[in-house]
Parts: structure tokens; sequence; C-alpha cells
């Protein structure tokens, strides 16, 4: 069963803060150093100051944080809601030319006592858990919502928005460094907030981002319980989560593939690796760059299917024997066999390259298609490999079987700001 409720989110004071703009971040682990040094630059008040502090010698990064928190709300550049609310986000993008709108809400999540209704479908490493265990134990807040999904067989979100949410002016209006515009409006209405809380008891939830924050979570959550021994109550604001929930409605939600960059110790030889990938896979090349997008984009909708750029040359492979996966990787279930990402990772890399998936020196990720292209045209990078979108179903399916998808399986567009709400616990 899902419990969720509303809470009191502190927010930029927007009589000191003119222009959200300047102060609010993507999520931490995607902003990359530049664009660490570029916020930390545009804003002195900057979310990316608490978020993902600079190290610097001799100072604790995470003590510096509270620091900010708290200096940030004594000084009103933060303000705290008078009266609990779920807030209501409308976010308006535009990708391959198409307009988006991808509408859900914020509120808090109660952490479980035992498994429950919410699936992760990733799995998790230790390092980035490790940095924000240190930070939640410093700032005792949630920074940034974790992003669920949900199936919404009650039509939750429609249902708020149909009841004229959208008509209303929003609180909150902010667009971000890509032009996608942000908007948030508070739900304070007992009957509105009894039917979400009601209609989301029986659902599923399934985390999209933020698994190494709720796992966290959940760990710091245990922390606390056995510190407080018998005074634990299980109401305590620990005991909660901020995350953002949007259902599985495909005219608002993108989910974007992460391409494969792969460095290598040898030369590459073309047709030695052909000889070794033809054991599992019919070799297609496609000499047309737009060409070879639109045929894997347009086979990935029935078959496996992965792309290769390589010396200059685009690449199609497709599977032999749909069978195959089923061979090498019979320990898991068969959702899991059938995504082309552990057909990557098992049949390609691990077998043929001897690179295993979590290879952070040989193995580096990305969106951008045309990112990966020059990577590879510069020598940075041997080969890339190209993936489709995983689709939906499948990222339920596997779970729901109870496994974990191999990391950077996923990339849900756009990203929930970091900035926009803060959950901060009472303590003291």
């Amino acid at each position: 069963m899902v419990e969720i409720k509303p809470f009191r989110a502190v927010i930029y004071n927007q009589e000191k803060i003119k222009d959200l703009s300047r102060v609010v971040c993507p999520p931490y682990d995607i902003i990359s150093p530049a664009q660490q040094e570029y916020l930390r630059k545009k804003d002195q008040h900057n979310f990316i100051h608490i978020l993902l502090g600079r190290d610097i010698p001799g100072e604790d990064k995470y003590i510096r944080a509270a620091g900010y928190l708290k200096d940030w709300m004594d000084e009103n550049i933060f303000i705290q809601d008078i009266e609990p609310a779920i807030y209501f986000y409308s976010h308006s993008y535009q990708i391959k030319g198409e307009k988006k709108m991808r509408l859900g809400f914020v509120s808090l999540l109660k952490l479980p006592d035992k498994p429950n209704s919410v699936f992760a479908h990733e799995h998790t490493r230790l390092a980035p858990k490790e940095d924000r265990l240190r930070l939640l134990r410093r700032t005792k807040a949630n920074l940034s919502p974790i992003f669920v999904i949900f199936q919404d067989k009650k039509r939750i979100i429609q249902y708020i928005w149909d009841k004229g949410i959208g008509e209303a002016p929003p609180f909150i209006e902010v667009r971000d460094d890509e032009k996608n515009l942000h908007r948030l409006w508070r739900i304070t209405s007992s009957d509105l907030l009894r039917r979400i809380e009601d209609g989301m008891c029986n659902e599923n939830i399934f985390i999209a981002d933020g698994h190494h924050r709720y796992e966290v979570a959940c760990a710091y959550k245990e922390e606390m319980k056995k510190k407080l021994g018998e005074a634990f109550t299980g109401k305590e604001d620990f005991n909660y989560l901020m995350a953002y929930f949007t259902n599985t409605d495909q005219r608002g939600l993108s989910i974007l593939p992460i391409h494969r960059l792969i460095k290598t110790e040898k030369v590459i030889n073309e047709e030695e690796l052909k000889l070794k990938l033809r054991e599992y896979f019919n070799i297609i090349e496609v000499k047309d760059k737009t060409r070879f997008f639109f045929l894997m984009q347009k086979g990935g909708r029935t078959e496996n299917l992965l792309g290769v750029y390589l010396q200059k040359r685009f690449y199609l492979l497709r599977l032999k024997n749909v069978k195959i996966p089923d061979k090498l990787m019979k320990d898991k279930p068969k959702a899991y066999r059938t995504l082309d990402v552990s057909i990557l990772n098992e049949l390609v890399l691990k077998t043929i390259f001897g690179i295993e998936s979590n290879d952070k020196e040989n193995i580096v990720y990305t969106v951008d298609n045309e990112e990966a292209i020059a990577s590879v045209d510069s020598g940075s990078f041997a080969l890339a490999f190209f993936l489709n979108p995983v689709d939906m179903s499948k990222i339920i399916a596997v779970a729901l079987a109870e496994e974990r998808m191999p990391s950077k399986s996923t990339y849900f567009y756009p990203k929930v700001m970091s900035g926009l709400l803060i959950n901060k616990f009472n303590l003291r």
C-alpha cells in the first residue's frame, strides 16, 4: 500500500529572488564539472552550492551545504509554506520538434517498513549513495524529489488538471537553460488532497530517477529508528521522502536511450570484430547517417537492434536467433533478457570485448548522437554503440519481476529541477 501526504515546502522567496532561472539547477547526477562551475558563477544563491558543493581541502562540503541552507532560511532567501500542500507540476518542453507537456505532482512518499509497492528498476553504486547520505545527515532535508511513475488507474492527474489547476496562475513559473517551462501550483483543498491520497493507495510506484536517493532515505530512516529506540513512532519526518509523481501517459513522458562510448587498449581490427559479432548478429552496413538512425528507430519497435559506429562507418546488429540471450542469461528473467542494453552488455561488451558493464574507465555514456559520433571521430574513443529507448512496459516488467536493469539504461526527459521545492525535516 502506497502512502503519500502533503507537506510544507521550503521555496525560494521570490520577493528577494526575482529571477528563479538564476538559482535552480538540474539534478546533481547529470551536472558536468563544467556546468557546476557555470552554475556557481551564475548566482551566489544558486542551489548548486547546497546540492553539489565544491571540494575544498580542509573543508567539509556537507557541513558547508547545511550552513548555506540554514543561513538562507535565516535570511529569508528561503521561506517555508504555512499550509501543507501537494504541489502540481506541469513541464512544457520540445523534443525532436514535437511540443509536449508532462503533468504530475510532488508530495511526500512514506518509506516502507518492508517490501511494498515501490519498485526500483536500475542498479545503484556505492559512491553516490555515500555522498548523498552524508549530505542528508547534515542538511536533514530532501533537497530534490525523486522521480517516480505510476499507471494512474484512477486518472488522478487528469482529474486535477481538469478541475482548473491549469487555468489558475502558478506560484512558480521558470524556464531552465534548455528553455523548458516549469510551473507549479499548490493543492490545499481537503477534497482534492483526499482524492489524491486515496487514489494512490493501490498503485504500484516505479522509480524512474533517484534510485540512490531512495536507498539513502531508507538507510537514514533505519539509522534514526535505531538512534531513537523506543521513542520511534514511525511518524517522524525522516519516514517520508519527497517525490515527483507522473503517470505512464506517452503524450507527456519521454524516455531517451543512453549510448555507450568504448575505449580499448588495443587498436580494433574491423574485420576481426565483425567476425566475432557474426556469431550472434547479422551485420548490416548503412552508409548514410540519417538513414542509419531512421532504421534504428524503425527496427527497434519490433526487434532487438543495436547500432555501431566504427571508423566512420555505421552498422546495425540484428540478433540471428531470439533465443541466444536465453542461453547466455539463464539466471535472469525473460523481461531482462529481452532488453537491448542487456544484450549489448552480455553478448558484446562482456563476451567479445571482455569489458564489464560497470567499467567506468572504458565506458562513457551520452544521450547525444552527434556527441557520440564526434567522440569516435576525434580518436577519444574506439567506437560507439547506439541503443533505442527502453519501452515503459519493459521497465515495469523488469521491476515487477524483482530484477534491476543495468545502470544507465534509461534517461527520463526532461529532468525535474532542483531548488524548486525542499522538504526540510523538523529536527534539531
